[in-house]
């Protein structure tokens, strides 16, 4: 395939210019494993890599989508050779090297995850980094003595891409789940998911907030951050977690130390971009199986195109897609 699509970024005097164009390989930027991608995802980040203020791309042009699955078209490293299908997250795929948004792509064999048994490539992008995000949290969570008889797990920005993943796999798992959200219309869609309740958003920033609350939660994931954060905190119980791993409600909080020295709360940073290979790995496997949502499909993920990509980018930076968009390469 020496021609190809691709979405591509440029920067101009007037600012960032999007759209679709034909590209060849000698476009292709350097790497061991050329991909004929089949998927990729939408995610937030996706939406700052295109936008004049998202101060994520490190490089124009850029193909952006921080996500792929495909099949292997070329390799110089022995891993992996032509046929074999493999997914890439993270690292700086999409934002300072060339991402999924392209018919074809070229990355480092360092990044390459062999697509998991049971685990198609198209199931695969509907988790991408949202749903990667969100295993590593609940992974962590547990790893610090999360259980599910310890009580209700909160989820926050339930509708978007992390939260959906979290609060499927959660209830897959069997945890009781209380998933927070702004959308009154999405209730039924979070329910489906597994939630057991349902709570406002902004039950989660009130005007007063005390250093120690009622304990209410055994643990929290929280792809939203800002303010509510601390009331998170302040209502975790005694010796649980809240995972960590987005801004979408701002980059800063106030809180004090007495959830951690007085109820042995612990606060989980989960960055996605930089796992260590070995535990992307066995997460991803877990993925493929137990942590497999019913609804990842049918649900969760739905499909567009390289040509839609304009307006889904802009509606996920406005917070208005629900779940994960899988993109069809």
């Amino acid at each position: 395939m020496n021609q190809f699509r691709a979405f591509v970024v440029h920067q101009a005097e007037d600012g960032l210019h999007a759209a679709v164009a034909e590209r060849s390989v000698n476009d292709l930027p350097q790497g061991e494993v050329t991909i004929r991608v089949a998927y990729s995802s939408v995610n937030y980040k996706d939406g700052l890599a295109a936008s004049p203020r998202g101060n994520v791309a490190k490089q124009y042009p850029l193909v952006p989508g921080i996500d792929l699955a495909g099949t292997v078209l070329h390799s110089s490293d022995p891993r992996y050779a032509a046929g074999d299908e493999v997914l890439a997250t993270g690292y700086g795929l999409g934002v300072s090297h060339d991402g999924g948004f392209s018919e074809v792509a070229r990355v480092p064999a360092d990044w390459i995850v062999p697509l998991p048994q049971g685990l198609s490539m198209k199931e695969a992008m509907a988790y991408g980094t949202a749903g990667f995000t969100a295993a590593l949290s609940i992974q962590r969570l547990e790893e610090n003595g999360l259980t599910p008889d310890g009580g209700p797990v909160l989820v926050t920005g339930a509708t978007g891409g992390v939260g959906s993943m979290a609060v499927a796999m959660l209830a897959k798992s069997g945890y009781e789940v209380a998933a927070s959200t702004g959308k009154a219309s999405e209730h039924q869609y979070l329910r489906k998911l597994g939630a057991q309740e349902i709570i406002d958003r902004s039950d989660l920033v009130p005007e007063k907030i005390r250093a120690l609350d009622a304990q209410r939660w055994a643990g929290a994931v929280d792809p939203v951050g800002g303010r509510g954060l601390a009331y998170i905190l302040s209502t975790v119980k005694y010796g649980g977690s809240v995972a960590v791993s987005g801004l979408t409600g701002g980059t800063e909080w106030n809180a004090t130390v007495f959830p951690f020295i007085l109820r042995g709360v612990n606060l989980l940073g989960i960055d996605s971009v930089y796992c260590p290979m070995e535990k992307r790995l066995n997460l991803w496997e877990r993925m493929a199986g137990e942590l497999k949502p019913d609804h990842l499909l049918s649900d969760i993920g739905r499909e567009t195109s390289l040509d839609e990509l304009p307006a889904i980018l802009n509606d996920i930076l406005q917070g208005k897609v629900r779940g994960r968009t899988i993109v069809k390469l």
